[in-house]
């Protein structure tokens, strides 16, 4: 498992029977997660002092109970050199995911490395926080998300990293639509990066389902892939699949036109001050030969 222990302004601070204490910043959120199937706190003293809960409805969704009436709409935190706004959204998310902070360092890494223009494509992208972390390090951008309030979200976020004049492109679309234009464009790309959710609905209510269109969606990618590419990674919170199943999907396509090095493990976040982690979902990537991404 890969761990993010360098997330200065994110900690778990405790976590048992499917809820989560978590520090974002100077906030205390409180939030249900499924995994955390274990009764006993380790610190029974600090859940007294929450800024806001979420709280499941037995009909499904759920909402923000706010217990500190100073708690900010917005509110800004920091990773390395990487800011981020911060909202309470439905269905308990703030709109970053920390233990993206591996994949953030890992794409840094091998766009600094390259000694040429490197050109990303972000699909299902989000909040940007990717994107940013790719614009940061010198890459130009492509940044596609069904959802018109994410586009906006991810420009504040570019906006807040003083990014707004590097080379970056805003899609609202549905992302199987968009490959499909691109690949007639002719454009090409030297990194491809997607978080694909289980299921959603694209900008037109096109539907998406991980388990029948994930694999035909990568397959269309590999003919967006330059002639010398250096990555394709999967992102997956999908419990319905493996990191074995990302694997193979990534050797029966991406592997299959250019012969590379597939990688796949899960993220997690450690408990401050504990040696238990929570599992936080997974990925897959094909990288380039000899690219050496996980070696300093």
């Amino acid at each position: 498992m890969k761990t993010v222990l360098d997330f200065k302004d994110y900690q778990i601070l405790d976590m048992a029977k499917g809820q989560k204490l978590e520090k974002w910043g100077s906030i205390t959120l409180l939030r249900p997660d499924p995994q955390i199937i274990w009764e006993e706190k380790q610190n029974p003293a600090i859940w007294q002092n929450i800024d806001a809960v979420y709280q499941r409805s037995n009909m499904g969704g759920g909402e923000w109970t706010i217990k500190n009436s100073h708690i900010p709409n917005v509110w800004q935190i920091t990773y390395q050199d990487l800011k981020f706004n911060l909202k309470r959204m439905g269905f308990k998310h703030t709109g970053l995911f920390p233990e993206q902070a591996y994949n953030w360092n890992l794409i840094r890494k091998i766009i600094e490395q390259e000694n040429r223009p490197i050109k990303v494509l972000n699909l299902f992208a989000y909040t940007g926080a990717a994107s940013i972390a790719a614009l940061k390090s010198g890459a130009s951008v492509t940044h596609v998300d069904s959802s018109r309030g994410m586009i906006d979200w991810a420009k504040e976020n570019v906006k807040l990293n003083r990014l707004e004049e590097k080379p970056i492109r805003f899609f609202v679309d549905d992302v199987v639509k968009f490959v499909k234009r691109e690949i007639r464009r002719g454009n090409k790309y030297d990194i491809i990066l997607m978080d694909p959710p289980s299921f959603g609905r694209g900008s037109k209510k096109e539907v998406w389902n991980i388990e029948t269109d994930l694999y035909n969606l990568v397959n269309m990618c590999t003919e967006l892939l330059s002639e010398d590419p250096l990555l394709f990674l999967i992102n997956s919170y999908s419990t319905g699949l493996s990191k074995t199943i990302l694997e193979n999907i990534l050797y029966l396509t991406v592997n299959k036109r250019i012969e590379g090095n597939i990688i796949s493990d899960e993220l997690g976040l450690p408990l401050q001050n504990s040696k238990l982690i929570l599992p936080c979902g997974l990925f897959a990537r094909w990288e380039k030969k000899n690219l050496n991404s996980e070696k300093n």
